[in-house]
């Protein structure tokens, strides 16, 4: 039965041969030598060309605009729409309406310590009143004995550096067992280990260049990562920073990532795999079993981003709240997990822990310079010297809380999210995006611009997170939205904001609002990237406004 087969097939190879013979009939020798070296450069032009970490139709677009914004009349248009949206963020920054002066310069004679704390009060003063519970997210406890607790660590730990160990032993013994403990809460086994990390970015960071490095080790050579759209803009940084190529996959509906077409994407460059549990904008938690299936199927690293609610979801089952499905190391194909201890961990700003189920994963992550005249230097996550304080601090705040204070502090915080969503599911014109199970309510409305919502929570004192495609704008309910009042507060400011929009549904919005709405519409993203270089490059601004424009509108975060 095979020779047929190969009869035909050797018919076909005489006749392609006898016509590239005829082609090249005629031909001398340093012809057909510079053909092939020629359409040899080709090939491998045309293939790095086409085969990069940024899709051929992102680079087209981007090298459209580029050009279009050189044309003499039409450039000119664009770059008077920039500048206007431009002033419009730096007016509308609040932080930067300070009429004072800024110190440029160090003080001829150094400050006493009185001096310096009044001065450092007149600075705090600024600062916006968190404590009433108005913030989504940013400050997760804020609770005073805490606070004093972490004071005394920080002053006991100041000058204290991990880099060391054999100086600092015991901040050595401290971060080992804060890793220890995520891993229990967390569910590893006796090969699970990790590594304290700056924070959620961080964390993330070195899940990514661990597995890129294993995929290198393992021959692919343009590695690629395939991330929910709604995962971290971690991600992104991780992918433009290590040069992986990130293949956002879609959602469904309920606003979790579309299995499918994961596993659709998934080829012989996929380096890892990403769920959120629960992603930041809608609190939704991915369908991590399903995507864990895949993991195994494939053989593919698999990560799990729980910097949000990591130390949520730990505790919800022993709270009252089972979670409708598994998320951590119990579930297989699951190597890695990130968590923010400075969230709903408790612990001062600054720190977070990046897992993994065995440590032939961690030691991708390590970096070693064997070979550097000051020695041989090695780290376990991006920095060298990193504050002993922040560690300390962070190991107290587990200690002094421990697994009852959690459980009851998920407990407040969940039954919160719980009366929330309830009462805001009753209110006409907006709704509430997919089923969230953890402490993230993400509100929009088919009725009105969601932007004008949140302006006028802004003008009541809230400060909520602005989210776009879809246009949205979420609640990131914390210890501080559990005091007495504060829940029902934000329901009553919502019920009167909308009354008043009702109104005047044709209103023109303004504020960040206005921002956010326009940047969605903009095609040329290189456009919105402009502008939120101004935002960063304002933050480092000494300048003393001349102005007070002013325009409705909270900045958001950022």
């Amino acid at each position: 039965a095979v020779i047929p087969y190969k009869e035909i097939l050797q018919m076909y190879w005489e006749k392609a041969t006898s016509f590239v013979n005829a082609q090249c009939n005629g031909l001398e020798p340093w012809q057909l030598i510079g053909l092939t070296f020629s359409s040899t450069l080709i090939s491998v032009w045309l293939h790095g060309f086409l085969f990069q970490s940024e899709s051929l139709t992102s680079r087209t677009k981007k090298q459209f605009f580029k050009l279009l914004r050189k044309m003499p009349f039409i450039g000119a248009i664009i770059q008077k729409k920039i500048d206007e949206a431009l002033n419009d963020v730096t007016s509308s920054l609040s932080f930067l309406k300070d009429e004072k002066d800024y110190i440029k310069a160090l003080p001829e004679k150094g400050m006493s310590q009185p001096e310096v704390l009044e001065k450092m009060k007149e600075y705090s003063s600024k600062d916006v009143r968190w404590q009433d519970g108005k913030v989504s997210g940013t400050v997760y406890s804020g609770e005073e004995k805490l606070t004093h607790l972490l004071v005394k660590v920080y002053e006991e730990f100041a000058w204290s550096n991990p880099l060391h160990p054999d100086i600092f032993p015991g901040l050595r013994k401290m971060e080992a067992e804060v890793v220890r403990i995520a891993c229990t809460l967390f569910n590893g086994g006796p090969n699970s280990c990790g590594a304290m990390t700056s924070g959620g970015t961080e964390s993330i960071l070195m899940a990514c260049k661990a597995y890129r490095d294993l995929a290198y080790e393992r021959g692919i050579k343009q590695p690629e990562m395939l991330v929910p759209v709604s995962a971290h803009a971690a991600f992104d940084k991780a992918a433009h920073y290590f040069g992986l190529k990130l293949i956002h996959i879609p959602l469904t509906k309920a606003m979790e990532v579309d299995v499918q077409a994961m596993r659709r994407a998934i080829s012989k460059n996929t380096a890892m795999l990403v769920c959120s549990a629960p992603q930041f904008p809608h609190g939704i938690m991915d369908p991590i079993e399903e995507v864990a299936e895949l993991a195994v199927k494939y053989k593919i690293p698999f990560h799990i981003d729980a910097c949000l609610g990591g130390f949520l979801i730990a505790f919800m089952d022993k709270a009252g709240f089972p979670l409708k499905r598994p998320f951590d190391f119990r579930v297989k194909g699951v190597t890695s997990i990130s968590a923010d201890t400075h969230k709903y961990g408790y612990a001062p700003k600054g720190s977070s822990v990046v897992l993994y189920s065995d440590k032939k994963y961690r030691s991708y992550q390590f970096f070693i310079a064997a070979d550097w005249q000051g020695g041989i230097y090695a780290s376990p996550s991006v920095a060298g010297s990193r504050p002993g304080g922040i560690i300390a601090a962070c190991w107290a705040t587990l200690m002094h809380i421990g697994e009852s204070g959690y459980v009851e502090a998920t407990k407040r915080i969940i039954k919160t999210a719980r009366f929330l969503e309830s009462e805001l599911r009753k209110i006409d014109s907006i709704f509430i995006f997919g089923k969230p199970e953890v402490s993230v309510l993400s509100i929009g409305s088919d009725t009105f611009d969601i932007y004008r919502l949140s302006n006028f929570l802004a003008a009541k004192g809230w400060n909520l997170n602005v989210l776009q495609f879809p246009s949205s704008i979420h609640l990131c309910i914390t210890q501080l939205h559990t005091k007495s009042g504060v829940a029902e507060q934000f329901l009553k400011d919502v019920k009167d904001s909308i009354e008043e929009i009702m109104k005047d549904l044709n209103a023109k919005t303004t504020g960040m609002g206005a921002i956010y709405g326009m940047a969605q519409s903009v095609p040329d993203r290189s456009l919105v990237a402009e502008i939120s270089q101004a935002y960063l490059d304002s933050l480092y601004s000494t300048d003393v406004p001349c102005s007070e424009k002013h325009m409705n509108g909270s900045p958001g975060h950022h």
